[in-house]
């Protein structure tokens, strides 16, 4: 009966424990597909974003329609921000949420009374910041693997 009992134990605490190697390994792709998410998102804004600033500069609609991208940006950095990384990913979210910090400040700064500065935008190293979070896809893709 004794060794019924320690068996039993020892098979239970082996299936808890491969559960929760299971549960960090979902935690895991679940983290890089919403870091993929966002870094797509970066790329994105990132290929649209002159074509949007030029149109800007002399259409008034297409003004409002930057600054309501920008306003958009900025609650998906928030959000991004404020995700629980996975122990296995915590460098990396680290290092996403230093450069998400990096363009939130760029895009308010190029914000007066909630209008977009187009020219403080378009002399701002924003394009820089993006090409660096969009290059962090390498390290979320070795993290999926």
């Amino acid at each position: 009966m004794r060794k019924a009992i320690i068996t039993f134990a020892l098979l239970s605490s082996i299936l808890l424990s491969g559960c929760s190697i299971l549960d960090e390994v979902n935690s895991s792709l679940e983290y890089v597909n919403e870091a993929t998410e966002h870094i797509n998102t970066w790329q994105d804004f990132g290929e649209e974003a002159p074509q949007m600033i030029q149109e800007a500069a002399t259409d008034a609609n297409a003004k409002e329609e930057l600054e309501t991208r920008l306003n958009e940006l900025l609650v998906e950095i928030e959000e991004f921000n404020g995700t629980e990384a996975p122990a296995i990913a915590e460098s990396v979210h680290q290092q996403i949420v230093e450069k998400n910090e990096q363009i939130k400040g760029v895009i308010e700064n190029a914000m007066v009374d909630g209008e977009v500065a187009l020219e403080k935008l378009q002399d701002s190293e924003l394009y820089t910041l993006i090409n660096e979070v969009t290059t962090m896809m390498n390290l979320l893709e070795e993290l999926g693997s």
